[in-house]
Formats: C-alpha cells, structure tokens, sequence
C-alpha cells in the first residue's frame, strides 16, 4: 500500500497501524501529533488505526526547549 506521509510517498505492507508507522520511522508516540487524511488521530486511537491507501498522513514531533 502506498501512502504520503509529511507530503513524501511511501511505500508500507497493509494492515499497519499508526503506532506501527511511529515504531517504524523511529518516532516516540508521546512526542507527536498525527494527522489523517485532515483529521486528528488521538493518541489513544493509535494501536487501533489502520492505515489505508492513499491516506495522507502528517506527523509534527515536539521538541522540548528552554
């Protein structure tokens, strides 16, 4: 399945979810905001939602500062 995340197409197997594409590209699930196709992702839904082809997916990680 094909995908665009953070405006790059990218190839991934089926049947991942959100907190699989974050284990994959490396990031930590408490750092970040996901969006969907235009919509929010909570961090609670992450282990149940599945991406799909041609989902458009934006992820913003936070870094701490001072």
């Amino acid at each position: 399945m094909n995908i665009v995340l953070n405006g790059e197409s990218r190839a991934l197997a089926p049947g991942l979810s959100v907190a699989g594409l974050l284990k994959e590209t490396g990031l930590d699930a408490r750092k970040v905001a996901v969006e969907r196709n235009l919509e929010i992702v909570p961090k609670s839904a992450f282990e149940t939602t599945l991406l799909g082809d041609g989902d458009r997916i934006e992820i913003v990680h936070f870094i701490g500062g001072g």
